[in-house]
């Protein structure tokens, strides 16, 4: 059995070791221009064009991390080739601590506090403490989604997720389900204090956070997005920022990275930036999860995690 790895930079002999550890057996190379082997499996992230026209015989793809538009819009790739995400490894308990650090930091006024040190002011501020003021909403209940919704509710918010279908519940939380109309989208949004964006990039959730959307959050709302930039509109979110509608936004992601150095992102008072860092795929489990699929594959046999093309995750 042939593996290709196909990681631009540094990581590629990290991801080609650590893979090799759970599979002795087989033959791993890292993908170079030029290098026309056929392999049966490619393990990488944004293959150029050029590498699914020199593995024409792979038997699936796996993606080095959840997100899967990567690939998807590759010009080459095959249009029957299985294409399988890692699936959490670690990533949802990162996701939870990143939400939970910007909501505890925005209800007890953190950065107001830094504000007042840095000019030797000593004003205690009124703060909501009380979490059932601070009603939190999930967009996309996936697996990070959930374990966002499931670690907030056992916190004490009011969780409100929005999912695709009724059947994706999760205890504490309440559901609004796409498939029982499209005003429950409305009805999620004015519900909710802290919008949380897990959702993947589709073409159902491409700009689906604009101007008039994101008006929908009550006024004084947050907004943290942990998914991908092209989920929200940048100048509809400044919008409002600006207007003082919402309060502030957390951004993990955004349309271009790295964010060019002239967007207001970087210099609005509301806004909080970091370099798509929420959730960092973990080398270790992430391999061993990818080898196990690779062995079952391998042998005929069914693994979770193939992405539906249809869906775009």
């Amino acid at each position: 059995m042939r593996i290709v790895i196909v990681v631009g930079g540094a990581k590629a002999q990290a991801w080609r070791d650590t893979i090799a550890s759970h599979l002795r057996d087989a033959q791993i190379d890292i993908w170079q221009p030029g290098f026309t082997q056929p392999a049966d499996f490619a393990v990488g992230w944004t293959p150029p064009p050029q590498f699914f026209i020199d593995q024409p015989r792979l038997r699936a793809f796996f993606s080095v991390g959840a997100g899967v538009e990567h690939v998807l819009h590759n010009p080459n790739l095959p249009a029957d080739l299985p294409i399988v995400r890692v699936e959490d490894a670690g990533m949802g308990e990162q996701m939870v601590d990143y939400c939970r650090f910007e909501v505890l930091r925005w209800m007890q006024r953190r950065d107001e506090y830094v504000a007042q040190q840095a000019a030797g002011v000593w004003e205690p501020l009124d703060s909501a403490f009380s979490r059932t003021e601070w009603p939190v909403g999930v967009f996309g209940l996936g697996v990070l989604g959930r374990q966002v919704a499931s670690a907030f509710a056992a916190d004490g918010f009011p969780v409100n997720a929005f999912a695709r279908s009724s059947a994706a519940t999760e205890p504490g939380v309440q559901l609004f389900a796409e498939a029982d109309g499209t005003d429950r989208f409305e009805a999620f949004m004015r519900a909710t204090k802290v919008l949380m964006i897990l959702a993947p990039l589709t073409p159902a959730t491409q700009d689906k956070f604009n101007r008039d959307t994101l008006r929908l959050l009550p006024r004084g709302s947050y907004v943290i997005n942990v998914a991908r930039g092209g989920l929200i509109v940048d100048e509809g979110l400044l919008e409002l920022l600006d207007s003082g509608h919402l309060n502030g936004a957390a951004l993990d992601v955004f349309r271009t990275e790295p964010l060019p150095a002239e967007h207001r992102y970087w210099s609005h008072p509301r806004v909080r930036v970091t370099p798509h860092t929420a959730a960092v795929t973990p080398l270790g489990p992430a391999s061993k999860q990818i080898a196990d699929k690779i062995t079952q594959l391998a042998a005929n046999q069914n693994v979770t995690g193939i992405v539906d093309r249809g869906r775009a995750y």
